[in-house]
């Protein structure tokens, strides 16, 4: 494709650059790895889901900061990168688990969802006028198949994962599950495994305000965020060990 004179191939998404590259598309992966570090563990009974959440200024409610959000209710996401980008993917995400259920009357499939919110995602790196999301997001949660987490890229790559984390700790965290985790873990164990690899990337250590978590339990089907209280607990018990 011939470049006009003064247009840098970082100017427009639909130009490659000469060894193939399209720079826009890395330039949302570098958004990525600046964001808040986001992890995810698939066990044998289920799938955890956890976040760092920082105090971005003193007049902020934390309450008001949700960074795991629930889809349906088998299957919610986190996100790292722009939390505006997120929020309407994850809606997307929201209308198609709808849409699923009107007409065949049944839950989604989390690889199906995950594949639809990819090639949204894809579709905004090949036009004129647009740029790629920014965010990366982990789709978590329990179908007929069993638990399930995948990942999605701004690329609109996708991949199905047992444990996997993005964001800005994400190298540390992998690093840390390439040698801690275990297939046959089980949900309790794979909180305290979240956990202990979080405390690797929070500054301040864990704390009950620093940490979202979210569970999709296979025994009983369902997504859920888990309590200040709930949270707490696990974290007394990492302190103790």
């Amino acid at each position: 494709m011939f470049t006009p004179p003064g247009l840098g191939y970082d100017r427009a998404i639909t130009i490659f650059s000469p060894d193939g590259r399209l720079f826009q598309v890395e330039y949302a992966l570098e958004a990525v790895r600046r964001g808040w570090t986001a992890l995810g563990i698939r066990c044998l009974d289920g799938v955890v889901l956890a976040v760092e959440k920082r105090k971005i200024s003193p007049l902020i409610d934390p309450s008001s900061m949700e960074k795991i959000l629930k889809i349906d209710e088998h299957v919610g996401a986190t996100f790292a990168g722009l939390s505006s980008d997120a929020r309407i993917l994850i809606d997307q995400a929201r209308q198609e688990a709808q849409i699923n259920r009107i007409l065949y009357d049944d839950i989604i499939d989390i690889e199906v969802l995950t594949k639809r919110v990819s090639s949204i995602k894809q579709l905004y790196t090949q036009h004129a006028g647009v740029r790629p999301f920014g965010v990366s997001l982990l789709i978590a949660g329990v179908d007929k198949v069993g638990p399930r987490l995948f990942m999605t890229e701004p690329s609109g790559a996708y991949a199905g994962y047992f444990a996997v984390a993005i964001g800005a700790g994400a190298q540390t965290v992998t690093e840390f599950f390439e040698k801690n985790y275990n297939e046959k873990i089980t949900l309790p164990s794979a909180i305290d495994l979240a956990l202990r690899a979080l405390a690797m990337v929070i500054e301040g250590g864990l704390e009950p305000t620093r940490v979202e978590i979210a569970i999709a339990s296979k025994a009983t089907g369902k997504f859920e965020v888990l309590p200040m209280e709930v949270i707490s607990k696990y974290i007394d018990e990492v302190k103790a060990k």
